[in-house]
């Protein structure tokens, strides 16, 4: 059974978060993780929501990428933004643009949005990364 090509896509950006020397520096892995709400342990990286465009050889995949920081300002956010960007966008296999992921192959994958919130009810700052591959179904 195959299953939503945006599943494959949020276990992918999981393993290159865990993998990022950079990010781990700034978010232990065990915070990085797929869970609704304003998250229990701070710093943290919640995997978000996802959106398969469905058309009929491959399909649209985008993902959403939480981050929360406790902090005044956005300083810390975005350095864990870029330190994100840096896990998904720069190396070999992505310059190669195709991804091998678990019953799909990514082409393209790219960060296409990053965005800085104040969360008006506590002392946090709230990044979101958006992330966008285009995946062909591996027969």
């Amino acid at each position: 059974m195959r299953h939503d090509p945006s599943l494959a896509l949020q276990k992918a950006i999981r393993q290159r978060l865990i993998a990022s020397a950079d990010v781990l520096a700034l978010i232990p892995a065990g915070n990085i993780l797929d869970t609704s709400g304003r998250p229990e342990v701070v710093p943290s990286i919640l995997l978000g929501e996802g959106q398969t465009v469905m058309r009929r050889f491959n399909s649209n995949s985008y993902a959403t990428i939480h981050i929360w920081m406790s902090e005044p300002g956005l300083v810390q956010a975005k350095e864990v933004g870029s330190a994100v960007v840096g896990a998904l966008t720069f190396d070999a296999e992505v310059e190669r643009a195709v991804l091998h992921l678990d019953g799909f192959i990514c082409h393209d994958l790219s960060v296409t949005n990053l965005q800085y919130l104040r969360d008006p009810h506590g002392p946090y700052s709230h990044g979101i990364v958006t992330v966008a591959g285009i995946m062909k179904a591996v027969t």
